[in-house]
């Protein structure tokens, strides 16, 4: 049970303070009242600030685990159970405190009389505005544990695209840094050494063998001021990018890059699409929904492109004619969506469109892994061969003058 921190006076008017147990801070007021104490203050051990501060640093919970905890507090309200019990029962089979701690500041919060949704805003470092949107409109239409069990299906699809994409790039990212770390420490630390032996040949030495000297003893000279210099400009880069003008311009190259580009816009329409269905299908207003599924696209220039529409559906207008006059989406969104609107199935063609978009989005991810590792082998094929050029060109040219 909680544990509240009190300060109050006693019925001769004295100061007391103290520490005790109880459901929320109304239970421990009305038992200290019992007890003759008067609380002024009553605090969760730990104030909420402090935890707060914590939960943040502690970074956010990862999709996988807040779709796993919905989807057994959308379990336990279907069987019948009191929302603070449910809250209760799922807080203490999370394996993360943060998380653990967090459910059970929702639970005091809604054991005092306060809506779920308005205690899951308390903690919106865990739970995203979708997530409490969603809630709210279950809430209020008494289909709470229905509107968790959509939120759960969400988020597990978004956690399963994560899963993929991760997993697909993990092989070429290590083999990426082994690589690298590789040449730098044949280039930094062996090669001195073999270049020690070929100078002392007295010889005119070949240009791959100058040029791999040349590398080596910049790096031995100046290795630690180009790696401050390389630091200190994705610093600048990612201060430009933490600016608006600039993480425009970096999410418009992305989307135009070869390969990836693509590949980001169909994760985004599948993000969009799927999104946007749930809210639909949760009873939310298309203005609405469009609000909170624009501010969940990490790209900035999809994200504007969605608010300009919302402001044109405001306006009297279809979606699909905004969408398609930007020229960003792909062909497909625009078209379901208006197929949608003519039959009143949007959700139905949403959903089709997120699911289809899943099915491109692995074809990509096969087809750039297609390209990515052949791509690797030879850079990595062709640095070795440089090295190893330079390193016996000289030695032939030795042994064929003492021939």
């Amino acid at each position: 049970m909680p544990v509240f921190d009190y300060n109050g006076y006693d019925e001769n008017g004295h100061k007391v303070s103290g520490r005790c147990e109880g459901g929320g801070q109304r239970a421990v007021t009305a038992s200290l009242r019992q007890q003759g104490i008067y609380a002024t203050e009553v605090i969760a051990t730990g104030n909420r600030s402090a935890r707060s501060f914590f939960a943040r640093r502690s970074g956010q919970v990862p999709i996988a685990d807040l779709a796993i905890a919905t989807r057994q507090l959308a379990t336990l309200l279907s069987a019948g159970l009191a929302l603070d019990q449910a809250l209760l029962t799922v807080a203490g089979q999370l394996e993360k405190p943060p998380f653990a701690a967090s459910l059970d500041r929702v639970r005091e919060a809604v054991v005092e009389g306060t809506a779920l949704h308005l205690a899951l805003a308390e903690e919106k470092h865990i739970f995203p505005t979708i997530y409490l949107s969603m809630v709210e409109v279950g809430e209020n239409s008494g289909t709470l544990d229905q509107a968790l069990d959509n939120l759960a299906d969400l988020l597990e699809e978004q956690a399963r695209l994560r899963s993929r994409i991760t997993a697909a790039l993990a092989y070429p990212l290590l083999m990426a840094v082994v690589g690298s770390g590789v040449l730098l420490f044949l280039v930094a630390y062996v090669l001195p050494k073999v270049t020690r032996m070929l100078i002392e040949l007295e010889q005119v030495l070949p240009l791959p063998t100058r040029m791999l000297i040349a590398s080596s003893n910049l790096l031995q000279s100046y290795g630690w001021i180009l790696l401050a210099g390389l630091v200190g400009l994705l610093l600048l880069v990612k201060h430009w990018a933490g600016k608006e003008q600039g993480r425009l311009t970096l999410d418009r190259l992305r989307l135009k890059f070869p390969l990836v580009g693509r590949l980001s816009l169909l994760i985004a329409t599948s993000r969009f699409s799927r999104t946007l269905s749930t809210l639909l299908g949760s009873g939310q207003p298309l203005l609405r929904a469009l609000e909170i599924t624009g501010k969940l696209l990490d790209n900035m220039v999809l994200r504007q492109a969605i608010e300009r529409a919302g402001r044109q559906v405001r306006e009297g207008s279809s979606l699909a004619a905004p969408l398609q006059k930007e020229g960003l989406f792909p062909t497909m969104l625009t078209q379901m969506i208006a197929v949608g609107e003519k039959s009143g199935e949007l959700e139905q063609m949403l959903r089709r469109v997120a699911e289809t978009s899943d099915q491109q989005i692995e074809l990509s991810i096969n087809r750039l892994l297609s390209l990515l590792e052949p791509l690797m082998i030879l850079l990595m094929g062709t640095a070795v061969g440089f090295i190893v050029l330079a390193i016996l060109l000289p030695i032939f040219q030795a042994s064929q003058s003492l021939g």
